[in-house]
């Protein structure tokens, strides 16, 4: 049976704004230094929007937040088994907002770019995992 358009769009529209900033992240990793404080925002955008494409594909709603935790809370009602991966992704929430204005004291570190990257392509090709092929074309 066929998908519903509408909610085809919507996922693939997540998916496709979570993909841009993956790319971004892995674009600012190659800058000499690292741009890390791009770097853990976009991953941190990444994996919201992919847990949003997860849940509107699976029809629940969600309030408009940058909240991981919450989000992912709602992903594990779905799917247990993405409970311990989104346990380690959670801290990335403050990346939302974190090191994103003038006077922040400090900055982020490589290493927590990386670190923060490497979840986020995690956390994304969990959910291509867990959804219908052809929601990915």
């Amino acid at each position: 049976m066929p998908h519903d358009p509408a909610l085809l769009a919507e996922v693939r529209g997540w998916l496709v704004k979570g993909r841009k900033d993956l790319a971004a992240a892995d674009y600012e990793l190659k800058a000499d230094p690292p741009f890390s404080d791009d770097i853990v925002f976009h991953s941190q955008q990444a994996v919201e929007k992919s847990l949003k494409a997860f849940l509107s594909w699976h029809r629940v709603p969600f309030r408009k937040t940058h909240n991981l935790i919450e989000l992912g809370e709602a992903c594990c009602q779905i799917d247990q088994d993405l409970e311990p991966l989104l346990r380690r992704a959670a801290p990335l929430t403050e990346y939302a907002w974190k090191f994103r204005y003038p006077g922040d004291p400090e900055e982020a570190t490589v290493e927590e770019a990386t670190a923060a990257l490497e979840t986020a392509h995690e956390v994304f090709n969990a959910v291509l995992r867990r959804l219908p092929p052809d929601v990915l074309a």
